[in-house]
């Protein structure tokens, strides 16, 4: 097995020892990293409100599937990690906005905290 590392300016850069997204040579699933509420031409994290940095953190994860040749549509499974679960809601209400119908599989986890100060993490897995 080999494999593909996809990059995009158009998301943040990581933060650490990993990759954007990463794909299977010859294959056609790619597993992207999670994305936080980063501005990409600064670095920033959106602090004005928890739904701007969930819709910006959505914003770069589409960024990079694009990079990887997809679109929206390939999601196949969706991982969102959220600091406070009494904002499970706001975040249905915004990926429903963002993601087509059907939607991908998804799980939902609470953690305690996420890098960089962030209130909430999206991480992906999409055919392209």
């Amino acid at each position: 097995m080999s494999k593909s590392i996809i990059h995009t300016n158009n998301a943040p850069a990581a933060v650490g020892p990993y990759s954007q997204a990463v794909a299977l040579t010859g294959g056609q699933t790619v597993f992207l990293s999670g994305q936080i509420g980063f501005i990409p031409a600064t670095g920033e994290l959106v602090t004005s409100s928890f739904e701007e940095q969930v819709k910006q953190a959505f914003a770069n994860m589409q960024a990079v599937i694009e990079a990887a040749g997809g679109d929206l549509n390939s999601i196949i499974k969706l991982t969102l990690y959220l600091t406070d679960l009494n904002n499970f809601a706001t975040v249905n209400d915004i990926m429903a906005s963002v993601i087509p119908e059907p939607f991908p599989a998804r799980s939902t986890v609470g953690v305690a905290s996420l890098p960089k100060g962030a209130s909430f993490e999206v991480e992906a897995i999409i055919a392209v």
